[in-house]
């Protein structure tokens, strides 16, 4: 098994952007969910209130940021992220964690693309290198582990197995109306090529190239799975949610597809990369 595919995602609910390697820092890729749009109160903002986030492009270059939308009246904008910034606590699931506002500009400009009233306000914040967020310790490997702005865990791994099974039973739900689900819609960081579907749920650890992975939980999906990652328009059918359901449906733990991993070591992974099975559920692989 290889990496097929290696993404970032600099802007929380934002198009990603796709990579040859990726550096590995303890709380996600580098410059991976570094930032995140919230509500005036702080509370975060995501494509479950507006999918057409998903239609904003970001570039990074010169450590200056690009945002812009094709089909958007907005004009482009380029801006300095800053670490100087005014400090706001802002709230993200349960968390609650101190972030630096990036100011008025490119908060108008979000305000302008997401046509907000007046009277509603949104700010854009970058992670604090001075205010850890903790992953939930049920799921941590050791005490105060960091995570971005990421819902829940510093990785997200996905098999192209598992989508291919995926989209065989859309087919056969949905003959007349059928249309390939991409990889995209579940916003993945890295992307195994497997020949079995779901197998990585079998998985404990992982090596890629010389980074160790522990695989912690699977994923929980929501309905951002139903919008298109580059129009920002939802499936009228909830797919592929709805097809999902019938089958990967775990009780309380919610509809799944994908793991999300913590890294034991830092270093460099690159597309291409032989991904190694360390560990299985209940059994050591020597």
């Amino acid at each position: 098994m290889i990496v097929s595919e290696l993404c970032i995602y600099p802007l929380k609910s934002c198009q990603g952007i796709t990579l040859a390697q990726a550096e590995v820092t303890s709380k996600g890729f580098a410059q991976d969910r570094e930032f995140m749009l919230v509500t005036q109160k702080g509370k975060f903002l995501t494509q479950r209130q507006f999918p057409q986030l998903a239609k904003v492009q970001v570039h990074i270059s010169d450590e200056q940021v690009s945002l812009s939308s094709l089909d958007s009246q907005v004009q482009p904008l380029t801006f300095q992220p800053t670490l100087a910034g005014r400090e706001i606590e802002v709230e993200i699931w349960l968390d609650r964690t101190i972030a630096i506002d990036q100011g008025d500009e490119v908060a108008e400009w979000f305000h302008t693309f997401l046509e907000l009233d007046s009277q509603k306000k949104c700010r854009l914040v970058r992670q604090s290198p001075q205010h850890i967020r903790p992953i939930n310790r049920k799921y941590a490997t050791q005490a105060q582990e960091p995570v971005s702005f990421a819902d829940s865990h510093p990785y997200l791994l996905t098999g192209t197995a598992s989508l291919d099974e995926l989209n065989h039973r859309i087919r056969d739900m949905e003959t007349s109306h059928f249309r390939p689900v991409p990889m995209n819609q579940f916003r993945p960081n890295i992307v195994v090529e497997t020949e079995h579907s779901f197998v990585e749920g079998n998985w404990k650890s992982i090596q890629i190239g010389t980074v160790r992975f522990i695989l912690v939980k699977p994923c929980s999906r929501c309905i951002i799975t139903t919008t298109n990652q580059y129009t920002g328009i939802t499936n009228s059918l909830r797919e592929p949610l709805r097809t999902l359901g019938t089958f990967r449906q775990f009780g309380e733990q919610g509809v799944l597809f994908g793991e999300y991993m913590i890294p034991q070591n830092l270093g460099i992974i690159r597309v291409g990369d032989r991904v190694k099975v360390l560990e299985v559920r209940g059994e050591n692989i020597r």
